[in-house]
């Protein structure tokens, strides 16, 4: 594991870590410091005694050499207190670490095995034993007429810098106990397994043993999340969610290193005993294994359990996990994995599933936000195909909210699909006459007057990217739009026509993370707005005239 400091983080809180400096500094400052000081003041007293004692001129003898003159007669209580005082230390350095230890394990199961698995740990522990038990047998070698002279010099060494060990190791152990390293450390153990794992030749007990313990560090940092989300500690979960991303990402490039055939992806006996993987429809457990997806498919399954646990209660922790899917579908397009590509596709739609049914509107609204990213992503990667399947879910999720009568999420995808439209055009990806024509499906007659805004929002959309291509002068698909957008209504017609006039100011009049108003337009595009709005009336006419 290495050695267990966090390089963005001191242990010894008085102590700022140096600048490219090893860190057992942070060690040695406090004892460096404390030890003089103490040596220091006890030279100073000892030669004041010594001088007012007048010793040195009777024996011709320096302090140095009167202190270490021990006499048998008067060096036996000494000896034995020694001994006595490490062990006192030990106690107290071992009670004040059982309770550390034990309230943090009443919030993180797994603290008490990573504790005694951490070298610093087990090297101070052991430290200290190895004093007890050489002063024990140290206060058994004095004689009368044999002083063990070097055995005693080393034991009063031992013994102070078992006291002088004691503050650091308590910073050291507080450190070791912050939410961030712990969560850290579970991180970078779930990382060395799988890592392990990837280079294993067949599978036997070793294989299954480094599954199942992916498996558990992944539901670790699961747990740490759902404790903090009832605990309404909205930093910690955060840290354990991103937690899950990074080792996911780190896990996707050394995935990369190892041949597909690799016996790491098929489905070992302690996978297929686990509660996520055992209700699975035996194919769709073939297909994750040839796809080679089991680990990104139980962290980001992971991801929806907390998600749900979270919605409503803490909903900035479901938008954090919309972004971190995102990345792993950033790192999918990186390594051009198209399934799992489409496995991110599945889980977002899950979490739009979820908040539909939840009635958030909210969390919707971000997660289609991060959805919309990703299509861009997707766009500039060159994957049409790919693109056209999300907008058809976003479409989808679109449909649904609008029969459920949520219809900003509607308006909200009426938006976002505008903006992959005219990201496509800029980029002349292939994709944009599918996306435009998503975007003319997804308005539905009115059945009920709760649908109005949502309708509305859709018009507006279509209208506003109907204008965008009269200034790029691509009349041919404002044209198409014009045709659509003639079937409605002219009340509704003048509703769009002012609200989109009226917003001049990019901003929202409160705070969002997506940083524009879904109803503005650039000055040049709303320039061409009353020429398109033109063609539209002159379109709605003529079929007036027709029918």
């Amino acid at each position: 594991m290495g050695w267990p400091f966090n390089p963005r983080q001191s242990p010894w809180a008085s102590i700022d870590k140096p600048k490219g400096g090893w860190r057992l500094f942070q060690w040695v400052s406090p004892a460096f410091l404390l030890g003089g000081f103490s040596l220091a003041l006890f030279a100073i007293l000892y030669e004041i005694d010594f001088i007012l004692a007048g010793i040195g001129e009777s024996k011709k003898r320096s302090a140095f050499e009167q202190y270490f003159d021990f006499d048998p007669s008067t060096i036996t209580d000494a000896l034995s207190s020694i001994g006595e005082a490490i062990a006192a230390v030990f106690g107290i350095v071992v009670t004040v670490v059982s309770i550390i230890v034990q309230l943090a394990a009443s919030r993180y199961p797994g603290i008490p095995r990573m504790f005694v698995r951490d070298r610093v740990n087990l090297s101070v522990m052991g430290f200290y034993l190895v004093c007890c038990i050489c002063g024990v047998w140290m206060a058994f070698a004095l004689r009368s007429d044999f002083v063990p002279r070097f055995g005693i010099i080393a034991m009063l060494a031992l013994t102070t810098l078992g006291f002088l060990l004691m503050p650091p190791y308590f910073g050291y152990v507080f450190w070791f106990l912050e939410p961030e390293n712990i969560i850290d450390r579970i991180r970078m153990r779930a990382i060395e397994i799988s890592s392990t794992g990837l280079r294993l030749k067949q599978m036997d007990d070793e294989f299954d043993r480094l599954q199942s313990e992916t498996l558990a560090t992944i539901e670790e940092l699961t747990d740490i999340t759902t404790n903090s989300i009832v605990g309404k500690d909205k930093i910690i979960a955060s840290m354990a969610v991103d937690a899950i991303r990074d080792f996911c990402l780190d896990y996707l490039k050394r995935k990369q290193e190892v041949p597909g055939d690799s016996v790491w992806f098929r489905i070992g006996q302690s996978l297929r005993s686990n509660p996520d993987f055992v209700a699975m429809d035996p194919e769709s457990l073939q297909k994750l294994e040839e796809r080679k997806h089991w680990v990104e498919w139980k962290a980001m399954r992971q991801y929806l359990a907390i998600y749900n646990e979270s919605l409503v209660g803490m909903r900035d922790i479901n938008y954090l996990i919309a972004i971190d899917t995102r990345y792993i579908g950033d790192a999918a397009i990186q390594y051009n994995d198209d399934e799992l590509i489409r496995l991110v596709f599945r889980f977002m739609n899950s979490y739009l599933r979820a908040a539909l049914n939840a009635r958030d509107v909210r969390t919707a609204y971000n997660v289609l936000n991060q959805y919309r990213i990703f299509l861009e992503s997707l766009l500039r990667s060159g994957r049409d195909g790919l693109v056209l399947e999300g907008v058809r879910y976003m479409v989808y999720y679109g449909h649904l909210s609008y029969d459920i009568k949520i219809g900003f999420v509607t308006e909200t995808v009426a938006y976002d699909i505008g903006m992959l439209c005219q990201y496509a055009h800029e980029i002349a990806s292939n994709a944009e006459a599918g996306i435009l024509q998503a975007l003319l499906d997804l308005d539905r007659p009115l059945r009920s007057m709760q649908q109005e805004a949502a309708l509305l929002g859709i018009r507006k959309a279509q209208v506003k990217l109907g204008a965008y291509y009269l200034f790029k002068q691509e009349q041919a698909m404002a044209l198409t739009i014009a045709q659509d957008v003639a079937q409605e209504a002219e009340h509704r017609l003048a509703q769009v026509r002012a609200a989109l006039e009226e917003t001049t100011s990019k901003d929202f009049w409160e705070i969002i993370d997506r940083g524009r108003n879904f109803d503005y337009m650039p000055s040049e595009h709303r320039s061409m707005l009353k020429a398109f709005l033109k063609v539209v009336y002159e379109l709605k006419n003529k079929n007036s005239k027709n029918n």
